[in-house]
């Protein structure tokens, strides 16, 4: 056993915070809390929810919050249920407001190491929904390195109408196909009245559903707790099973970093990619290896994306719903299929103090006949389809999701746009044709600031039926329901001078996915002249949590990070 496994005290750090007569104070406190006389002597676990009614995603949280503390009071613990924050990236998409979504990450991460720093809780148990809420989660867990579990809220139930599922980017692509004519006002309202229909977080394989497989593929949650439904029995009983589960970390001495290592990031990036999941899991998981000090760089994604196939049938490029990978089995089999061909590593620890190849050693496999997750000798793809692009205009990468549908290779006019909104305009209007490349800048974690997600202008380009007729290129990034040719997190961004900055109307743009190439096709002479030209814009915000982030937040080519 190392020295990081070594059986920590099961009180190591409330009890300095409790004990003997000179914490009389504390203790008052406490009993005006609902402790009582018995509950001083017991291990001290913080349960972190994300609970807030400005979302769908985190609306039923406070009751899982609630389910995970009697878990840690039936072990024996003493469980404590404390807040942060949560924003909705689907309210606010498309809007000022969205950018202080990638912000809200750093938030979150921030708060919850602050809570529980103060309080000396002795682990933890973090209960996330929208997607910021996770990597957030997991970069205050690296940090604090004390034992803790992960908790995923669950993944929301389709929407229907006349027989087809809908979900949130249904009702995005649904704008698109007002603005072309397709469908009128009434069909719009009957979209967006049936698209969401109770709590969950979105229900493709989009960020959120990327990064909760993710934290569950590294091994910081319980097995299949990225694959329930939002609303089921089997989530209660995965939040009741993760308070248990942070005192026997305790009791055992394994805390995050014991788990967070580089092969376990290394096995989150494997299903990601198995999944076809979100570009945002780039970023979030070069942060939450950031904060593990774990050396994880940008082009790992390509060396564990040419091994690794693309074998789930998911949205936004795919037919199926989460849910419906929940009504086959979950994550399990699919992990089972990937140990077993070799391309996860099975030694990784995880939050059940087993391993990977213990965890899954009686997972069954998926019954024949389903569809939802296909076969080694029938993917989707036979190589990852998180692109990570070089070239003249991203020196130092972009990322792509490139699941094939799109084609490989884009070549068209640049139509520059100064931000998000008059771009949208331009595609909602029909001012885009077939043949032009969108470029977006002014929308990096510092020009933004934020760094924006493009929904709007991705699912407009759909829903007027242009997916693969145009691209769409930004220093900005990406929902995990964008999908066409697009291509995002370009770097250096637009305001830190990159060639983005420079790029003209009419300038001509290669994007080739087999080279990992994205070039502005213009002599080497005449991009240097214009960057000689160019000057730093004013900054956007100059007081206030937009600008304190952009004065400190790096690169998205080294995940945004703060810290």
């Amino acid at each position: 056993m190392t020295d990081s496994e070594s059986t920590l005290p099961a009180r190591t750090f409330s009890g300095p915070m409790l004990d003997g007569p000179d914490r009389a104070a504390s203790r008052a406190m406490l009993y005006a809390v609902g402790f009582t006389k018995e509950d001083f002597a017991k291990t001290q676990i913080g349960i972190a929810s994300t609970w807030s009614q400005v979302t769908p995603c985190n609306i039923h949280i406070d009751g899982l919050a609630r389910e995970a503390a009697a878990g840690v009071d039936a072990a024996g613990g003493k469980a404590l249920i404390f807040n942060t924050i949560t924003i909705s990236d689907g309210i606010s998409m498309g809007t000022e407001g969205m950018k202080y979504s990638l912000v809200s990450r750093e938030v979150i991460a921030d708060s919850v190491e602050t809570v529980v720093g103060c309080e000396g809780f002795d682990g933890l148990v973090a209960i996330g929904g929208c997607d910021k809420n996770m990597p957030g989660c997991l970069i205050a867990l690296a940090r604090l390195n004390r034992p803790a579990v992960f908790v995923y809220g669950g993944t929301i139930l389709p929407g229907c109408l006349r027989g087809k599922n809908l979900d949130v980017v249904s009702v995005f692509e649904a704008v698109g196909q007002h603005a072309a004519g397709k469908i009128d006002d009434h069909q719009l309202g009957e979209i967006e009245a049936c698209a969401i229909p109770g709590p969950g977080s979105c229900g493709g394989m989009y960020t959120a559903n990327t990064m909760a497989s993710a934290i569950e593929a590294m091994g910081m949650s319980l097995p299949n707790s990225s694959a329930q439904n939002a609303i089921s029995e089997d989530k209660k009983h995965d939040c009741r099973h993760a308070g248990a589960a942070v005192l026997h970390l305790i009791a055992k001495g394994i805390k995050p970093r014991d788990i967070m290592t580089r092969e376990a990031f290394e096995n989150a990036i494997t299903v990601v990619t198995a999944l076809g999941g979100s570009t945002n899991a780039v970023l979030h998981l070069l942060a939450m290896a950031h904060a593990a000090e774990v050396p994880l760089v940008i082009d790992d994604f390509t060396r564990v994306g040419a091994r690794v196939p693309v074998l789930a049938d998911l949205k936004p490029s795919g037919k199926h719903v989460m849910a419906e990978l929940v009504a086959i089995g979950g994550l399990l089999p699919l992990m089972k299929m990937l140990l077993d061909k070799g391309l996860l590593h099975g030694n990784c620890l995880t939050v059940t103090g087993k391993t990977v190849a213990e965890n899954l050693a009686d997972v069954q496999p998926y019954l024949p006949g389903q569809t939802v997750i296909r076969s080694f000798d029938d993917p989707i793809k036979p190589e990852g389809h998180l692109i990570v692009l070089y070239g003249n205009l991203a020196p130092t990468g972009a990322v792509a999701k490139i699941t094939g549908k799109e084609g490989l290779k884009f070549s068209g006019t640049a139509r520059v746009f100064e931000g998000e909104e008059p771009a949208l305009q331009r595609i909602l209007d029909g001012t885009i044709k077939a043949g032009d490349v969108i470029v977006i800048r002014r929308e990096g974690p510092r020009g933004g600031p934020g760094m924006r997600e493009m929904l709007s202008p991705t699912s407009a380009i759909m829903g007027r039926g242009l997916g693969k007729e145009v691209a769409l290129i930004t220093d900005g990034r990406f929902s995990g329901g964008s999908h066409g040719f697009v291509v995002g997190h370009i770097t250096p961004e637009a305001y830190e001078g990159g060639p983005l900055a420079v790029v003209r109307d009419g300038d001509t743009i290669t994007i080739d996915a087999q080279a990992r190439r994205i070039d502005l096709e213009l002599p080497t002479g005449e991009v240097e002249a214009r960057l000689a030209q160019w000057t730093q814009p004013p900054p956007r915000y100059t007081r206030g949590v937009l600008a304190k982030y952009a004065r400190v937040v790096q690169s998205a080519s080294v995940g945004a990070v703060t810290d």
